[in-house]
């Protein structure tokens, strides 16, 4: 299964040997849920979706602080 990933402006093209949920994705990549806001082919996801073959997934950086 191939997608694409979209993370800090770098896009790279992933290949796996099963579907992934948003949050499996996320612990490969090594981001905290609580720091990302995540876009699947353009709309907002919840960390249960099921990244599928030829989606676009965006990884955007929620900046914070105090």
């Amino acid at each position: 299964m191939e997608f694409t990933i979209i993370n800090n402006k770098k896009t790279e093209q992933l290949s796996l040997k099963k579907n992934l949920t948003i949050k499996e994705l996320l612990d490969e990549i090594e981001k905290p849920l609580e720091t990302v806001v995540i876009k699947k082919n353009g709309h907002i996801v919840l960390e249960e979706e099921i990244i599928n073959e030829g989606d676009t997934i965006e990884v955007i950086q929620i900046i914070y602080g105090g």
